[in-house]
């Protein structure tokens, strides 16, 4: 339901918030929450209200807490290593009167967190920005490698479950609820015969060979900040915090990242993994998560890049064998065209997994 000035200004008194807001106007281009911009009788931007997805993070108790425990995590890492400015390198969310970092109106869940001053992101990956994301994220997870087992949990279950998204698809294959099989049966195919290979790291895990870390979960450029400089700031859009694997992150970078192409490209001419930005994207990473990862973790890094690029292929094929009932669509084949542009890149990603391989050695 949308909110009146006037109600989202009453929000605000909700919170521990300083000064006389005046505004509180859209902000950003997010598609999950809504996002609004907060004014003082100052002038300046003081905070960000953002009203929380609650059909997307359903238990807003965990999805704060982890929040909470990451951010205040960094903080204290931030203050031990003596840096200066950290109310720009790290998220502050603030309390509502009653202790809890949201406040529920009746229908909707609501945080506020300090805006970040003299702060700019981008949206277009070029090499620099690669290196830049790659150091970001991987100083994002070193600085959380010592939150001990259990203190997170996941705000959204299963969500880089390769098994878990393979019992979804053969769900929907037994359902065919919107009588589309037989069109895909190729892809379907493809799908099938690379299931098992997709499923290595839960199985690794199970053999306590590989373990659960923090992870971002959504490592977008657009999801670091940097200063006016071009010198990164903080990573942020925590909402997918959670425990998982390294190759969530790495992989869901070179999928987004490095593809030449769109992820819903009708001219699948146009798909194909560019190298520079994984070589440029990795040296950032390592150099900053490195100290932490495991040589059979980094080894798997490139891995991770077919991983969720394959796990990607099958939730849109998955959705639309299911007649399109959870990603939002343009047109009636979207769904089959986003299948389509992220299997080509997946084959791009196989064609080139040796010269990625290879990249990994000066590591190991």
């Amino acid at each position: 339901m949308t909110k009146t000035k006037e109600q989202l200004l009453q929000l605000l008194d909700y919170f521990q918030i300083e000064g006389q807001v005046v505004s509180a106007e859209p902000f950003g281009n997010g598609h999950i929450n809504d996002t609004f911009k907060v004014v003082t009788d100052k002038g300046e931007a003081k905070y960000i209200l953002q009203r929380i997805n609650h059909n997307i993070f359903t238990n807003v108790d965990i999805l704060q807490n982890n929040i909470r425990i990451v951010t205040s995590h960094i903080r204290r890492k931030l203050e031990e290593k003596g840096e200066t400015d950290i109310d720009r390198k790290v998220l502050t969310f603030l309390p509502a009167k009653d202790g809890k970092y949201y406040y529920f109106d009746g229908e909707s869940y609501w945080r506020v967190c300090l805006f970040i001053p003299r702060s700019k992101g981008y949206e277009e990956v070029n090499e620099e920005l690669s290196y830049e994301a790659g150091k970001a994220f991987g100083d994002f997870q070193s600085m959380l490698a010592d939150i001990p087992e259990g203190e997170l949990e996941e705000t959204i279950p299963n969500f880089h479950n390769m098994e878990f998204r393979l019992q979804q698809f053969h769900d929907a294959l037994n359902e065919n609820a919107a009588g589309r099989l037989e069109e895909v049966k190729d892809l379907i195919e493809e799908i099938e015969k690379r299931a098992d290979a997709m499923c290595i790291q839960e199985q690794l895990y199970r053999e306590g060979k590989l373990k659960k870390r923090i992870n971002h979960c959504d490592t977008k450029v657009n999801n670091v900040m940097f200063d006016e400089d071009g010198k990164v700031l903080c990573v942020i859009d925590l909402d997918t915090v959670m425990p998982g694997f390294v190759l969530s992150d790495i992989g869901d970078f070179i999928r987004t990242g490095a593809n030449k192409g769109a992820e819903d490209d009708p001219n699948l001419d146009n798909v194909d993994v560019n190298m520079d930005i994984f070589k440029s994207y990795t040296r950032g990473y390592m150099e900053t998560a490195s100290s932490f990862l495991t040589p059979l973790e980094i080894s798997f890094l490139p891995y991770g890049g077919r991983l969720l690029t394959y796990m990607q292929t099958v939730r849109f094929l998955t959705d639309y064998i299911n007649g399109d009932t959870y990603y939002k669509i343009h047109y009636p084949e979207h769904n089959l065209v986003r299948t389509k542009a992220q299997f080509k890149l997946l084959q791009s990603l196989e064609q080139h997994a040796d010269e990625m391989d290879d990249f990994m050695k000066q590591w190991l």
